[in-house]
């Protein structure tokens, strides 16, 4: 049988690529790892990251929705549980934009990154994937809102863009993305 992710180092994070969900869940159940994933496409500000994370990976109720907390609920909290056997995460769809910017994305991959530290001197795989991604209304088309109270949020379209062009230095280039629409 081909062993999943044969090349993929085990404590990484890494841009998705050419990878699949789908594929990643089941290469998670066969290595018998947890898989835990998280779509972030509906999120417009780093408390909204932490709330969707924390609902997605059912993180206990104490959960203090910070990027301290979100360290330890994926380390000690974990590993006081008992022994592990790897884990595979995705995180789709980062939010992209102003109230979400460069500097709270790279803060958030820098908690897996920790997090895969931490599971790599315990011998444990610890496997993150991530995309990017960025919400725009079309020229002329309304911005959907979903409540009638609610703001409304540009999601009418999402690109995502790291399968092919995400640049670790340069993760979202605006120009390059919307003048193909």
């Amino acid at each position: 049988m081909d062993m999943p992710l044969r090349q993929v180092r085990p404590n990484i994070v890494q841009s998705i690529r050419a990878h699949r969900v789908e594929d990643l869940q089941a290469a998670a159940q066969q290595l018998g790892h947890h898989f835990l994933y998280a779509n972030l496409a509906q999120a417009q500000s780093k408390q909204d990251v932490l709330d969707l994370i924390a609902a997605q990976y059912t993180f206990p109720a104490h959960f203090g929705k910070n990027f301290d907390a979100l360290y330890d609920c994926l380390t000690d909290t974990v590993h006081k549980a008992g022994p592990q056997t790897g884990f595979i995460v995705v995180l789709e769809h980062i939010p992209a934009h102003a109230k979400f910017d460069k500097e709270a994305r790279e803060q958030l991959l820098d908690i897996f990154r920790d997090a895969a530290d931490y599971w790599s001197d315990r011998k444990i795989a610890f496997r993150c994937f991530y995309s990017f991604s960025v919400a725009r209304a079309s020229k002329g088309e309304k911005v959907a809102v979903d409540a009638p109270t609610a703001e409304a949020m540009p999601t009418d379209k999402l690109l995502d863009v790291s399968p092919m062009a995400l640049r670790m230095s340069s993760p979202f280039n605006a120009g390059y993305w919307t003048a193909a629409a």
